[in-house]
């Protein structure tokens, strides 16, 4: 007779997960049930409040289960990490709770709010690099010098197990069927813990990670089948900005996870606005990124009926960002149409225009005499959805006056609107190109430092977005001949650039 020995699985995350030690810092956070919003998506939302730990954010518990199982000595020499804010609070929590010295190196862009939260549990800061990746690469260095642990944020099987509980829990809270569970994604570790639960013991339940289109390394990769690095990440939904998601999260998500759904600013910022209305709750843009995912799967597949849950991850939201997200957030959920009309010249115009509008109320109206016989108006009008809006478009050109939708051109939405009127006569071989770069402090001044140069700027706008990018629309004067040397200057600047010299709302009001 043969005796047959279990052999476990390598990484065996049910029972490390079983097992996980938590539950000294952490909480079991509500799975509540969103009503307002569940009726517009017709299927049954719920979210997992992890925004209501003691950090606001569910890194606390990968943080704590690794730091945990650290030996008196290893505790001794301390632990380093990297984060963007929300597992450097984890990491803090931890330290203080377990008598250790802990190091956090952060993205000069992490936002305020988040700096300040770990500084005050007692962990040193160090401010490095523009994202993530940078951080992780100093703070790496930095263990290594002191011989300190690091504490990575995502890729460790400690780390993942920690987060897996939030799928043990939702199991537990919720015992009828669910459809989908919708995880905002940056380097994995959320996705894949909850995943190896859920997946193991309902293999049926969807397991659908969200991300940034700007920051979406885990979608590129699983379309590769190898793990890709992006050359740049957005930065508004700093907490999932990863430009490399991990070894071992890239192999459970290529097993485990059914697909990717990628989602942009203004989704997400409506996605903020649906769950603060139903809560009172305003989440972090990353916090709020499974909502945006769940309401576009939805919408996409025609969803109905199906009970659908949402991780809301973290609330650890900068003040300065709600203007930005304010602004956004109607675009997003697509309850404004911002358009040009133009009219006639001439008294009364504008009243008929108005009442053509019926009961829609105008969010924004920008007009500058320019032309004796037309007028060029930039408006901004509330609607239902998008079909209202497109059957308002063709209402108007009905009635004869041309109207152009602009609530799609980034351009328009994002500086022509506060710059309509602005046309300069005598402003010769202008084009127009818009800039990106990372916005923090200094950043303004060293892109007017590039921008030094012999040709004529003859238009600059700039607007600050609190730690989202820094954004700016400049017109030179450049001669025909001079076109290959400034397109050299360009690629030489360093900055992300579109040229918007054919941009219709460019031509509209300020050409």
């Amino acid at each position: 007779m043969t005796l047959q020995v279990c052999i476990p699985m390598k990484n065996d995350y049910l029972e490390r997960i079983l097992t996980a030690q938590v539950y000294d810092v952490a909480v079991e956070t509500p799975l509540e049930f969103v009503p307002n919003l569940s009726a517009r998506m017709h299927n049954r939302l719920l979210l997992k409040r992890e925004d209501m730990q003691q950090v606001f954010s569910f890194k606390l518990r990968g943080a704590y289960n690794k730091m945990i199982k650290l030996s008196p000595a290893m505790l001794k020499r301390g632990v380093v990490t990297a984060s963007a804010g929300n597992h450097a609070q984890g990491v803090a929590l931890a330290a203080q709770r377990l008598n250790c010295r802990a190091t956090i190196v952060m993205p000069v862009t992490t936002p305020q709010i988040k700096i300040q939260a770990v500084e005050s549990r007692g962990a040193t800061v160090l401010l490095h690099g523009d994202v993530y990746d940078e951080a992780y690469t100093q703070a790496l260095k930095l263990a290594a010098e002191e011989h300190a642990t690091f504490v990575h944020p995502y890729d460790d099987p400690d780390i993942i197990a920690g987060q897996g509980t939030i799928g043990m829990e939702i199991l537990r809270q919720h015992t009828g069927t669910i459809h989908a569970i919708f995880v905002p994604v940056g380097g994995g570790g959320l996705i894949s813990g909850i995943a190896a639960y859920v997946k193991r013991l309902h293999p049926r339940v969807k397991i659908i990670g969200v991300e940034p289109v700007d920051a979406d390394s885990m979608y590129r990769s699983l379309q590769e089948g190898r793990r890709i690095k992006l050359a740049q990440v957005g930065l508004f939904a700093d907490g999932v900005a990863v430009k490399q998601v991990g070894e071992e999260t890239f192999r459970l998500c290529r097993d485990l996870v059914d697909e990717i759904i990628l989602v942009d600013t203004d989704a997400i910022c409506a996605a903020i606005k649906d769950v603060f209305e139903d809560t009172r709750a305003i989440l972090e843009p990353a916090g709020a990124l499974s909502i945006a995912g769940a309401k576009a799967y939805a919408k996409r597949g025609k969803i109905r009926g199906k009970t659908l849950v949402a991780i809301a991850s973290g609330a650890n939201m900068n003040f300065d960002r709600l203007r930005h997200v304010s602004e956004r957030a109607e675009l997003g959920e697509q309850r404004e149409a911002v358009m040009s009309v133009s009219i006639p010249e001439e008294p009364g115009s504008f009243k008929k225009f108005c009442a053509m509008l019926g009961t829609k109320s105008i969010t924004e109206f920008n007009y500058r005499y320019a032309d004796p016989k037309e007028a060029h108006v930039f408006v901004g009008v509330s609607v239902r959805n998008r079909d209202e809006a497109v059957k308002l478009i063709k209402s108007l050109e009905k009635s004869g006056l041309h109207a152009e939708d602009f609530s799609d051109n980034e351009m328009a939405k994002l500086h022509v609107r506060h710059l309509v009127g602005g046309r300069a006569h005598g402003v010769k071989n202008e084009i127009l190109y818009r800039f990106e770069f990372p916005d923090r402090p200094g950043a303004l001044m060293k892109f007017l430092d590039s921008m030094s140069h012999h040709w004529n700027i003859s238009l600059f706008h700039y607007r600050n977005h609190g730690t989202d990018y820094g954004r700016v629309l400049v017109g030179m004067e450049v001669p025909p001949g001079e076109k290959t040397e400034f397109r050299a200057f360009l690629d030489q600047l360093g900055y992300r650039y579109w040229d918007e010299s054919k941009n219709p709302a460019y031509k509209l009001f300020l050409g």
